[in-house]
């Protein structure tokens, strides 16, 4: 199955043109071949998973020294571009979450369509427990709190319960069978039953949300003035995160309402760029189904004696 860029359009308006870009999320490969094809002269690019890796190598080939790969945590971003001698870069790439092509991996037990383990780890290689050890080790109260912290799930309660009381469980199937034991899909409904506690596992194994707000910081420091960052979300918790990180470093004062005088000293250090999240077009949704969650919010790196006036 070919593995489609997300908003591959817009992500090539927002961070075009550039010399030098790093691509936090390299996937199979598609933002950063089409940033190559399209001129930028090299991208630094990191994935956490070496079968994307692998991957991404055949498919960017073509592009010889000019595509750079790190298998590890984009939080490593800043050591990685001063080894090549970057000093700054011109734009940075997230595409966050889960890929297509691990979903499409039963091995990697991301989804539940096809059985495979209850691993979930972006990187397999890492000694970070997979999701088999927190469904048959925490407790009912953990699980719950999980659930609803990390998927939204509104029934944490009942499916913790379902899921103590069907331990152990070691396969996708047998997780998401307790489940739909417990939660029955209905006519009508929209997504499995199971679809909210699968993305809450993922997230807690991987720790996304706090890598996402480690990153974010980190990546607008290593942007050269009138740089760009652009990130793309699958789910509101992640939008959220990349909507109040950006909210805040495009924003000059920011003490408590009804101070006088400012006394944070905070000073904005980008221009928000989309007000609103880009979303993908009904053409792109029928092309790649997996864009209809996409959200892609943009941000530009001011100069240190520029303000920001927007």
């Amino acid at each position: 199955m070919a593995h489609i860029p997300v908003l591959l359009d817009a992500v090539l308006q927002a961070l075009l043109p550039a010399r030098r870009v790093i691509d936090g999320t390299l996937g199979a490969g598609g933002h950063t071949g089409a940033l190559l094809a399209a001129g930028v002269d090299e991208v630094l690019a990191f994935d956490a998973d070496t079968m994307a890796l692998e991957i991404a190598r055949g498919n960017l080939t073509a592009y010889g020294e000019r595509a750079h790969f790190v298998h590890g945590s984009y939080l490593g971003m800043a050591d990685a571009a001063h080894e090549l001698g970057w000093e700054s870069v011109d734009g940075i790439l997230l595409d966050l979450g889960l890929s297509s092509m691990q979903l499409d991996t039963p091995e990697r037990g991301f989804a539940f369509l096809r059985d495979g383990p209850l691993d979930m780890r972006f990187d397999a290689t890492s000694e970070r427990p997979p999701a088999a050890e927190l469904v048959n080790h925490l407790t009912e109260a953990e699980l719950a709190d999980l659930f609803y912290k990390y998927g939204e799930e509104a029934q944490g309660r009942k499916l913790a319960r379902a899921v103590v009381q069907a331990r152990p469980l070691y396969t996708t199937r047998q997780l998401a069978e307790a489940i739909e034991r417990a939660a029955p899909r209905r006519p009508g409904d929209k997504i499995h039953p199971a679809t909210r506690v699968f993305q809450a596992l993922r997230i807690a194994v991987n720790d996304e949300l706090r890598t996402v707000e480690r990153v974010l910081p980190l990546a607008i420091d290593l942007l050269r003035p009138g740089g760009r960052l652009a990130v793309i979300s699958f789910h509101s918790l992640e939008d959220r995160l990349v909507k109040q990180a950006f909210r805040l470093a495009s924003t000059d004062c920011i003490c408590p309402p009804r101070t006088p005088v400012c006394i944070c000293g905070h000073r904005a250090s980008v221009r928000l760029l989309t007000r609103k999240p880009i979303e993908a077009d009904d053409d792109e949704i029928a092309r790649n189904p997996r864009s209809r969650s996409a959200k892609l919010r943009v941000v530009e790196k001011l100069s240190d004696d520029v303000e920001d006036d927007a």
